[in-house]
């Protein structure tokens, strides 16, 4: 019995002795490695608050009001029109391949465009006028520089115009795109089937990526250039570079390469192949790429093909999957250019000094 008691009080005393020691080394203050501090959170607050002023001033602005009634007018005319007039058109009888939903975005009676021509031509105008004078008008009136004087990072700037950017350009399409499946159920009373909800799911997604391109492509003019006026003129002048002059000149090349009637068959596919690969770097040429797989599911290939590649080829509709597959370079594409402009312009606004007006 007295072996156990001494036992007993031996452990007690060991254990009061390591609980003194572990309040000793919590009492000692060891200094801090280099490189052991935390990092600045994000001021989530302000960028929040950042974020919807952009967006309240994008949406009360009257340039956002004209274009979105320009596009949503444009839009709706060429679907009644093409409602009114081709009914028959866009539902086939007996058909087990016939996509309703889609043919309102892609057919159309012949009088006014198609409705993802209308998307394509003044999409950018839309994503152009929202970004034009982002940074250069902040510098004309003078806020930008006490902006920068409250504790908010410079890039949070620049953020936040852009997602604001982003979130008003995706209430836009996806209104557009609700509207037309909506004037569609109404006309026919059934709803779309889960293949052409998520084609549309996606290519509206697309759109707003195509749009966003043409906004980070103002945005660089804005941080660039400080008049709002030089930034709209070169955006504009590079939309109509890529949707008008370009093509003309790659039919001039074209032209120097095109072959004879009697000409061999690979002399043909080199002279195809080359037209296809000269108009991939145009974003308008590579937006109506994606939006011929995606809304069409019977397109099988974009490119030109050989008479190897055709031979048992079987004509039927493809998977959403494998329609994403077919144009994922496309999409690449375009992702790569509307994150070299942002990039470009990141890099400006970052190292530009920045003063107060007087």
């Amino acid at each position: 019995m007295k072996s156990k008691t001494l036992l007993t009080e031996a452990t007690k005393s060991t254990s009061f002795k390591i609980l003194g020691w572990l309040t000793k080394l919590r009492s000692i203050s060891f200094p801090k490695k280099i490189g052991t501090e935390k990092e600045p959170t994000i001021p989530w607050g302000p960028f929040k608050a950042m974020v919807q002023k952009e967006i309240g001033d994008h949406i009360r602005n009257w340039r956002f009001i004209i274009l979105f009634s320009i596009i949503a007018l444009a839009c709706t005319g060429t679907l009644f029109a093409t409602l009114s007039d081709g009914m028959k058109a866009l539902v086939t009888d007996n058909s087990e391949h016939s996509f309703f939903f889609l043919n309102l975005f892609t057919k159309s009676n012949g009088a006014l465009p198609p409705f993802f021509v209308f998307v394509g031509f003044l999409g950018p105008l839309f994503g152009i006028g929202l970004g034009f004078d982002a940074i250069s008008s902040e510098q004309q009136k003078g806020t930008l520089s006490r902006v920068l004087a409250q504790p908010i990072p410079r890039d949070s700037i620049l953020n936040a115009k852009f997602i604001a950017g982003i979130i008003v350009i995706g209430l836009m399409l996806f209104s557009l795109s609700f509207l037309v499946m909506g004037i569609g159920l109404i006309a026919v009373g059934i709803p779309p089937t889960a293949e052409e909800f998520m084609r549309i799911m996606v290519y509206t997604v697309l759109s707003i990526v195509y749009v966003s391109f043409w906004l980070n492509l103002s945005i660089l003019f804005s941080v660039r250039f400080r008049q709002p006026a030089t930034s709209a003129l070169l955006g504009i002048a590079v939309w109509l570079f890529f949707t008008i002059f370009y093509p003309l000149i790659v039919n001039l090349i074209i032209k120097g390469y095109e072959p004879s009637k009697y000409a061999s068959s690979q002399a043909l596919f080199f002279y195809k192949q080359l037209k296809f690969y000269l108009v991939q770097i145009i974003p308008n040429e590579l937006f109506d790429e994606i939006t011929s797989a995606i809304l069409t599911p019977s397109v099988r290939s974009l490119g030109p093909l050989t008479m190897e590649q055709i031979h048992g080829a079987i004509p039927s509709s493809l998977p959403l999957g494998q329609s994403v597959l077919l144009v994922w370079p496309q999409i690449t594409g375009l992702l790569a250019l509307t994150l070299l402009c942002f990039l470009l312009s990141y890099l400006i606004f970052m190292k530009r000094e920045i003063r107060s007006r007087g």
